[in-house]
């Protein structure tokens, strides 16, 4: 027997479909090498505070030293702005869940030697994405409005 005798060709099945959307590009979105919190001052008394950025560099090492130590010192920070009561971080993106953690951990500090108003900075939002941190904002005034 020849060896082309045993083989046996099938013929190969086609199955077509049809849809009726058509795929014009697609895209991946990489992860973002930062990510973005927001932050509002809250005190226990009457708001006689007035934030700037010395003051939140300092609370916001403050709260990652004692939550977590030397690594949490060793974070980077970049304060992006500093508006009333309110201001924007930027971290690195793996470093986001512990940057919350230990802001909303920490329990503040004196605002003065003589035992004022303890300062307290809430986190009002975090994520990898700025547009959708000022997007949340901007969607309670819209329903209070």
């Amino acid at each position: 027997m020849s060896p082309t005798a045993m083989d046996m060709d099938i013929a190969p099945t086609t199955t077509t479909t049809t849809t009726k959307t058509l795929t014009l590009a697609t895209a991946t979105l990489a992860r973002p090498p930062f990510a973005y919190a927001h932050l509002s001052l809250a005190a226990q008394q009457p708001p006689t505070l007035t934030l700037d950025a010395l003051q939140a560099r300092s609370y916001l090492t403050a709260a990652l030293s004692q939550f977590l130590g030397a690594t949490g010192t060793a974070i980077p920070l970049d304060i992006l702005l500093v508006q009333d009561a309110s201001v924007w971080v930027r971290v690195p993106e793996p470093d986001l869940a512990a940057f919350a953690a230990a802001v909303t951990a920490f329990p503040g500090i004196a605002s003065s030697p003589a035992a004022g108003p303890t300062m307290l900075l809430h986190l009002r939002g975090s994520g990898n994405w700025l547009g959708s941190l000022i997007g949340r904002e901007e969607e309670g005034r819209l329903w209070t409005a």
